[in-house]
């Protein structure tokens, strides 16, 4: 039997995490702003967020596949939750004591914003901790068990994957494209620069909070 009010609050988790995302600087649209204002253009914004949209989504789906194409194996659903979750709290606790942005992310030039985008997600665990909510919802979805139903859940899990992580990447340009239009259109890269406020600590906390969460609700 389905939990309809469980599955619910995990897709409001897969749109929260992605407004998260979409408001810290560090997943980048301070550089869509940067691009809009070199060019004079508005329209230099809307290709900068889509970029930035796009590396960011296949980041999500190349973290979640994995993880669906394992839940296949109903009996080991459990443990593959719970070592997801212990893998997102040790990132989280291995960011809390090392703040420093890589280095490569500097090195990718600015015309390659997609590419930057995937990058900067995978280094921050972006999609990582989606992987607890993906099992969550996952384990949400009634199926038979038997080698026929095997294919099946293993495709519905993919397609589980896609809709999470088209779900966290529209609320994350949403939520990211109101900061760079508010920002482009009336404060300026250079008041942002007085004001810049760093969420790399809220971070780290959300990555541990996640993964114990995950493991407070396994059945």
């Amino acid at each position: 039997m389905i939990d309809t009010s469980t599955a619910t609050a995990l897709w409001g988790a897969v749109v929260v995490s992605g407004l998260y995302h979409g408001v810290n600087p560090g997943m980048g649209w301070p550089l869509a702003v940067s691009a809009a204002l070199m060019d004079r253009q508005r329209s230099s914004l809307w290709r900068a967020l889509g970029a930035l949209a796009l590396g960011h989504l296949l980041a999500m789906v190349a973290v979640l596949l994995p993880f669906g194409a394992l839940m296949f194996l109903a009996e080991w659903q459990d443990p593959i939750r719970i070592g997801a979750a212990l893998l997102v709290i040790a990132l989280g606790i291995y960011l809390l004591f090392n703040r420093r942005h890589p280095r490569f992310l500097a090195r990718v030039p600015p015309s390659r914003l997609a590419l930057w985008s995937f990058l900067a997600a995978m280094a921050h665990g972006a999609g990582l901790m989606l992987v607890p909510i993906y099992l969550g919802i996952c384990q949400t979805i009634g199926t038979d068990t038997g080698h026929t139903a095997a294919a099946r859940l293993m495709t519905g899990n993919t397609g589980v994957a896609a809709l999470v992580a088209l779900a966290h990447t529209l609320s994350m340009v949403t939520a990211g494209g109101i900061f760079a239009y508010v920002v482009y259109r009336w404060v300026g890269l250079k008041a942002l620069s007085r004001s810049w406020f760093n969420l790399d600590l809220v971070w780290a906390l959300s990555l541990v909070f996640v993964g114990a969460l995950s493991l407070a609700t396994l059945h």
